[in-house]
């Protein structure tokens, strides 16, 4: 299984998955023309990726700004990995960061508590 590495830009984050760590991270900004487009080359790894799980995955959500559809798309990967706790396939956290000064941005991340696995919420001065 390769790593999967996606270049953001100024409507699209940073996405840098590797299998072996079990790191993964989603950065930058998500407001792209069509969300489910840009998530679903994420969508099809993550379901290649939780048949052969690392033992711990660790998902850092470094996003200073993304849109609703975004947030939708977001709530469905935060799905994915919540698949590997339900079943017994490792341990899943987390971190979801935002700005000190943004609260609007920690709200919106603590909004998916309905999803069974640890958030952390880490507060940086800046993304």
């Amino acid at each position: 299984m390769d790593k999967l590495i996606i270049n953001g830009n100024i409507k699209t984050p940073d996405v840098s998955f590797d299998h072996e760590k079990g790191q993964f991270e989603i950065g930058g900004r998500s407001i792209p023309e069509n969300a489910v487009d840009f998530y679903k080359p994420i969508y099809e790894w993550l379901d290649d990726y939780v048949k052969f799980p690392a033992a711990k995955t660790e998902l850092d959500i470094k996003l200073g700004y993304f849109n609703t559809s975004s947030s939708k798309c977001l709530l469905d990967v935060f799905k994915k990995v919540e698949y590997l706790t339900k079943n017994n396939k490792g341990q899943v956290t987390v971190n979801c960061y935002y700005e000190e000064d943004d609260e609007d941005m920690l709200d919106a991340g603590e909004d998916y508590d309905i999803i069974n696995i640890p958030f952390n919420f880490v507060s940086v001065e800046e993304l």
